[in-house]
Order: structure tokens, then C-alpha cells, then sequence
């Protein structure tokens, strides 16, 4: 990429207090089933003591006003060559490990193992082996932040770009600071796209589900890639709307992201996995979708 990376303020990279303290905003607006939740209740995740929110309101300013279709276009020619790092998949686990955040209430786990709970909870379900790769998998793209990439690029929920925002995005009043807004080549309805398109050609806002699903789509089934790629996209599969881009394939595919949020949501619980006792699985799980070294 040849344009001068921007530049921004501690702020405007960590506005919030954990990187996950978006999903307390999430599980506000849209409460599940306790089905999932076997360690406590729902209305206990997420629970802070005396929850910030104005830095969730700050996190979704920075992220509205930044994601623009420029912007999108530019962090995916230089993120999906996947040139920074070579790592076998369980060294990539470690890697992953470092965004250990002791802020988050719901647990003092590291990543992988809250990714162990989220796939165990998918097992014990019986749902197919490549759906427990899934929940295992689904936040590895959070690795964006390691690699310098603000919070805002990383987590949150995503949204089209390229075309008039939808105001059932949370915060819709901050997408007035993107250039896009004013612009008449991306403020309409369709913007760039064609009615019924079908969201796979439709530019998403950028984080850590679209990347993660570029990384995985040649290892797993459609509906995986759907799980990966718009388990975030809050504006569709909850809200119904942007229905002028999707195809009858969108639709059908979308209870397979209805089916996984939920587990990624409220599979956290104080007891860690005992990997001694799982290791044999996840290493056979690993060798028959993946490669042995991931590219990021």
C-alpha cells in the first residue's frame, strides 16, 4: 500500500476499557436465550461495576467515522496478501494469547481459552465438526491489534460501506463525520452495488471478521464462512435491513449466523477446559481442515 499510514491519538486506538467491552453493548441490545450460558445467567455477562459506556459512544464515533469505502479498500490489499507472519496453527494460538486483558469481567482466561469454550459449547451441542472449528477459529483475526491496527478496525459491528448507512447500526448519528456520508457516489441506497447483489460482493466495514474469513474460506463449508464473516453484521441478521443487497442465497444462509452468535456471546465460564483432557480431538480437528502453518 502506498499511501502515508494515518495517524492517531491513544485515544482514537483503545477508546474502550477491554477490547471486547463492545459485545456488553451487544448483549444490551440484543439478549439471548440462557440456553448457551451454562455458568450463570445472561444479564450477568458483560457485567461491569460501573460500565463506561460513553467509551463504547467513543469507540463507534472513531469506528463510523474512519470506516470509509477507502479506507476498507485500502487495509484489505494490504492485510489479505497475509505477508507479516508464517506460524503452524498452534503457534498461532500463542500469538493470539497476548491480547489477554485483565479489564474483562466475564473472565481471566486467555484467548484461546475462551475460543476452547465457545467450541466445546458447539460440540456438546452435536453441531458437525466444522462448526467446532468455527468457534475455535472465530476471533483469531483479532490479531489486527498486534499488528498495530486501532480497536475500532478490529472489533465491533459491521456494517456495508459504499452505500447509504442504515440507521439500525448502533450509533448511527456518528456516520454524519464520514466523508462517505456527504458523498453522492456512496450516500444512496444501492451506492456501488446493484440491487440483489448478494452480500458477497458487497464491501463490509473492516475488522477482525473479515479477515479471519479470508484466512479460513478455502478450509470450510460456506456456512462456516458466513458464521466467520458476518457474525457481527447486527444490521442484517438481527435488524433486517439492507435486504436491497441480499440474494435468496443471503437468506438462506442466514440461520447459520443466528445459530453461532449465541455461542460466541454466552459460552464464557469461569472454569478453564482442561486441554490435557480435549488436546487429542482439537489436534485431530486441526489436521483434517487446516493447513499445517497459517499465513497472516
Amino acid at each position: 500500500m502506498n499511501s502515508t499510514p494515518q495517524q492517531f491519538t491513544a485515544s482514537e486506538i483503545n477508546p474502550l476499557q477491554s477490547l471486547d467491552e463492545w459485545e456488553d453493548d451487544v448483549l444490551r441490545r440484543y439478549p439471548d436465550p440462557d440456553a448457551i450460558a451454562t455458568a450463570k445467567a445472561k444479564e450477568a455477562y458483560r457485567n461491569y461495576d460501573a460500565p463506561a459506556r460513553d467509551t463504547v459512544a467513543e469507540f463507534y464515533r472513531l469506528n463510523h467515522q474512519y470506516q470509509t469505502y477507502d479506507f476498507v479498500q485500502q487495509k484489505s490489499a494490504d492485510y489479505l496478501r497475509f505477508g507479516r507472519k508464517v506460524m503452524p496453527v498452534w503457534d498461532a494460538f500463542d500469538f493470539l494469547n497476548q491480547l489477554v486483558d485483565d479489564s474483562d469481567p466475564d473472565t481471566d482466561l486467555d484467548q484461546f481459552q475462551h475460543l476452547l469454550q465457545t467450541s466445546e459449547a458447539i460440540r456438546r451441542d452435536g453441531h458437525p465438526d466444522w462448526m467446532v472449528l468455527v468457534g475455535l477459529m472465530h476471533d483469531m483475526g483479532k490479531v489486527l491489534c498486534l499488528f498495530g491496527e486501532p480497536q475500532w478496525a478490529v472489533v465491533g459491528d459491521t456494517f456495508p460501506v459504499g452505500c447509504a448507512y442504515s440507521d439500525k447500526v448502533v450509533y448511527p448519528e456518528y456516520f454524519s463525520l464520514n466523508p462517505d456520508f456527504t458523498n453522492p457516489k456512496y450516500n444512496t441506497e444501492l451506492g456501488v452495488y446493484a440491487k440483489g447483489c448478494g452480500l458477497r460482493h458487497v464491501t463490509m466495514s473492516w475488522g477482525h471478521d473479515e479477515y479471519v474469513y479470508h484466512m479460513l474460506k478455502d478450509y470450510i463449508p460456506e456456512e462456516g464462512q458466513y458464521m466467520l464473516r458476518y457474525h457481527s453484521f447486527y444490521a442484517w441478521h438481527r435488524e433486517g435491513q439492507y435486504g436491497h443487497l441480499l440474494d435468496d442465497h443471503d437468506r438462506k444462509m442466514e440461520k447459520w449466523v443466528n445459530l453461532f452468535n449465541p455461542y460466541d456471546l454466552y459460552s464464557k465460564n469461569p472454569t478453564p477446559p482442561v486441554w490435557q483432557e480435549l488436546e487429542p480431538y482439537y489436534r485431530d480437528l486441526i489436521k483434517r481442515y487446516l493447513p499445517d502453518t497459517l499465513r497472516f
